[in-house]
């Protein structure tokens, strides 16, 4: 399931033009969803790289839209990558050439060296049974080992239209890399209700929601933007990662909210005044995603995280939404794997493992994408 269709082009293909950020954000509001990583906020949260918004006219008709991040090149000023992140928002169904072709030429003339792309469409799904059955069989070592549930005809006809055409695939194996994730988990939320959700997760989560209930675990949406980042850095002390700063969790409240008051939510769990969980549910359309989540040491046996994530289903399910997404998995389903305990958590809620096309290359300096190249490959990308 791609975030959108956009309208398809009559006669010959259409062309590409710079927009302004109001034009965009207007196409983005005909579409039934489409990422929050292709809209014109986005660009005012990744302040350090240059930004546009590009258009596909069909005549005067704007029927297709995409943000271009620009990356410099080290060294190399006058050069960048152009990169659409889960994007653009064009039709992926037909020959999309008509659509990348004058996308490649705007770029080039502007002073891209490379374009890089995430299409938003999916190529399989996998069943949560399926993933738990191949988590339990030692022979079974990765997600594309199972036959797949569904196979979409499209992304296998956009991933062989990309190659045939010299695109480069730049997703990892393991499925994590510098970009976005190419496997993803999802709970289709499309004419089910609330008991539906929760008969479809595992006994486990099922009862941690209870549990949390239970014990008085009060989840409100908030504003605390300071106590949520507290806790994300408790949680990347824990975890080992690297945390963001305060400033960029503001930025991002800020530039997504004045688009839509509804586009993004903090979401608090508190125990008799303690801060237990803290998640951040971002919205465009019918498809709502959770972006970040933090959580506490201390009282875990009061599931906070687990009262956090049904509150955010249930909103989600209460404001339409087709699809609650949660983000990236590894392909991995090798239980001695440590990645295999993401993939554990979310097969619990119920839903499906999907494999989206991937992030693509396509050099418009080969030179310049070799040099490129090499120096992500020194520094680990």
């Amino acid at each position: 399931m791609s975030y959108s269709e956009p309208a398809r082009t009559a006669g010959v293909g259409p062309t590409v033009a710079r927009i302004s950020a109001a034009e965009h954000l207007a196409f983005v509001r005909t579409q039934r969803s489409v990422s929050f990583l292709q809209t014109p906020a986005w660009a005012r949260v990744k302040t350090e790289w240059r930004s546009e918004s590009l258009g596909w006219f069909d005549g005067r008709r704007l029927v297709g839209a995409g943000l271009v991040l620009h990356r410099p090149v080290p060294g190399l000023k006058r050069f960048t990558l152009a990169y659409l992140p889960e994007g653009p928002v064009i039709d992926w169904t037909g020959e999309i050439g008509a659509w990348l072709d004058p996308l490649a030429a705007h770029l080039k003339e502007h002073g891209a060296f490379a374009i890089r792309l995430g299409p938003p469409v999916c190529t399989d799904t996998w069943s949560a049974a399926q993933v738990k059955e191949g988590i339990a069989d030692p022979g079974t070592r990765r997600l594309t080992d199972l036959p797949s549930r569904y196979a979409d005809p499209v992304g296998a006809g956009v991933t062989s239209r990309l190659r045939d055409a010299g695109w480069l695939p730049q997703s990892p194996e393991d499925g994590f890399g510098a970009g976005h994730p190419q496997f993803k988990y999802e709970i289709p939320l499309a004419g089910r209700t609330e008991d539906d959700l929760l008969r479809g997760m595992n006994q486990l989560w099922r009862r941690n929601i209870k549990k949390a209930a239970k014990e008085g675990v009060e989840v409100t949406v908030d504003e605390d933007l300071k106590a949520f980042h507290d806790l994300y850095v408790h949680t990347a002390g824990r975890d080992r990662f690297t945390p963001r700063p305060l400033r960029y969790f503001e930025t991002m409240f800020a530039a997504l909210g004045a688009e839509d008051p509804e586009r993004i939510r903090l979401y608090l769990a508190r125990h008799r005044g303690d801060l237990v969980a803290a998640t951040v549910l971002v919205r465009v359309g019918v498809r709502a995603v959770y972006s970040y989540g933090a959580s506490s040491s201390e009282k875990r046996e009061v599931r906070g995280s687990n009262a956090c994530q049904w509150a955010m289903v249930r909103d989600s399910l209460a404001a339409g939404c087709d699809v609650y997404d949660l983000r990236g998995i590894t392909p991995t389903l090798d239980a001695d794997d440590p990645h295999v305990g993401l993939i554990q958590f979310k097969v619990g809620t119920g839903g499906q493992a999907v494999r989206y096309v991937g992030e693509w290359d396509l050099p418009l300096r080969p030179m310049v994408y070799r040099a490129f190249d090499h120096y992500m490959k020194r520094r680990g990308r």
